[in-house]
């Protein structure tokens, strides 16, 4: 493989499942409305508590930008004033954020692209922008206190987001931030995605992840970690998913059962996903339960086995699956590279060296993989059909979760 410089993850992440929740998610965007809107990609600057918006395709160029906390003089006041809430604020601050803020977590347009709804960790809420003026619509603050991944309804009507220290997934109507319902997760509860379907939520508990308790022999001090899987429309639970059980069952006791970024086929019959510590991934029958292929990726070797060294735990954290299935592909966080995977041979392609990949998605057109690149400051795309880079684009500090989403179609930033 080629050199790369080691680089360390700087914040928890994560989720999600575009090709199930990106297209579906917009829909409501085929109305007669469609003609005045614009599909870009909403990009996360965590550290920056900014959004920018590109282009979905093509060259991927910046659209515009959006400041996710116009409210901070107001929230930093609230924080201040109570000593538990400015506990859990440094808390976040120096595990983490590593010395950073955490001011974007995850971020979804509404169905009418007026809208951009975000969750902010450091702050423990979630707020609804306007993009038009820059101003808040709404703020919900979670249980507990921070705020972590979201998922959007096919619909586009609801987002579900993650509590994380609440250890409660909260589900919102997404153009009023009432809250529909909740439910209980295991620890410290991260990635959530939709049933294409729309009936069902999975959501996947990390358990802590900040400990340095991270030998294999002392893996049972990390929490419970388990997918829930909930209706969602009652939001009660309809099953319980313990990996520890699944990876003991293939003899692979050592590895760590806390459940990371997550992708299903175009059939949801099978989830692919990502664990702490391991630089590759699993394949899970859904309808027989049983892990079913195990993909090991390379070891960049000038990056540390010792998982101490891994923030957050993790070693890879991002996958996303082509539109028809053929395709994986990869974010290997700590390895600084990342790869398209055959997914009917599960070979990988090149590796294409990229800074501390923390995200990947999939562009509007299908055609590319888009990674975050949060140790160089920039969203990369990779051809899926190649498997190498063909362009990057400069964004904002930290960059995280990437997310198709649509603007006006003469949008170009916000007022404010």
């Amino acid at each position: 493989m080629p050199a790369i410089r080691p680089r360390h993850l700087c914040s928890v992440a994560a989720a999600l499942v575009l090709t199930v929740t990106a297209p579906a998610t917009f829909a409501a965007a085929s109305d007669s409305s469609a003609a005045a809107l614009r599909e870009v990609m909403f990009v996360g600057n965590n550290w920056d508590g900014t959004a920018d918006v590109i282009k979905s395709t093509g060259d991927f160029a910046k659209v515009g930008r959006i400041n996710v906390i116009p409210d901070k003089d107001q929230r930093m006041a609230e924080i201040n004033a109570d000593p538990i809430k400015w506990i859990y604020f440094m808390a976040i601050r120096n595990s983490v954020g590593e010395g950073h803020d955490q001011f974007v977590d995850d971020m979804y347009s509404t169905p009418d692209g007026t809208s951009v709804v975000v969750s902010r960790p450091s702050f423990a809420d979630v707020v609804s922008i306007d993009l038009a003026t820059g101003g808040i619509n709404w703020r919900f603050p979670v249980s507990g206190y921070r705020s972590d991944h979201m998922a959007v309804s096919p619909d586009g009507k609801r987002v579900a987001v993650s509590a994380s220290t609440g250890n409660k997934v909260h589900v919102l109507d997404i153009e009023t931030g009432k809250e529909l319902g909740s439910f209980g997760t295991g620890d410290k509860p991260h990635e959530n995605i939709f049933t294409k379907d729309g009936k069902y939520i999975w959501n996947m508990a990390i358990g802590d992840v900040n400990t340095d308790s991270d030998a294999p022999w002392l893996d049972w001090t990390k929490g419970n970690r388990l997918i829930t899987v909930v209706d969602a429309t009652t939001y009660r639970q309809v099953k319980v998913i313990d990996m520890r059980q699944r990876l003991d069952a293939i003899g692979l006791k050592e590895h760590s059962d806390a459940v990371r970024p997550a992708v299903f086929s175009p059939d949801e019959s099978k989830l692919y996903f990502q664990v702490s510590f391991f630089n590759g991934f699993f394949e899970y029958d859904i309808a027989t339960d049983k892990i079913t292929r195990t993909k090991t990726l390379p070891k960049n070797p000038a990056t540390s086995d010792d998982r101490t060294t891994f923030v957050n735990d993790s070693r890879h954290h991002g996958i996303s699956m082509k539109p028809d299935g053929s395709k994986l592909c990869v974010a290997g966080t700590m390895d600084d590279y990342a790869t398209v995977v055959d997914r009917a041979t599960l070979q990988e392609g090149p590796l294409v060296p990229v800074a501390k990949p923390y995200w990947a998605t999939v562009s509007g057109d299908g055609r590319s993989c888009v990674v975050s690149e949060s140790g160089a400051d920039q969203v990369t795309a990779i051809d899926f059909a190649t498997g190498r880079k063909t362009v990057s684009v400069p964004v904002g500090d930290h960059p995280q979760r990437v997310r198709l989403g649509h603007v006006g179609a003469d949008w170009t930033g916000t007022a404010s």
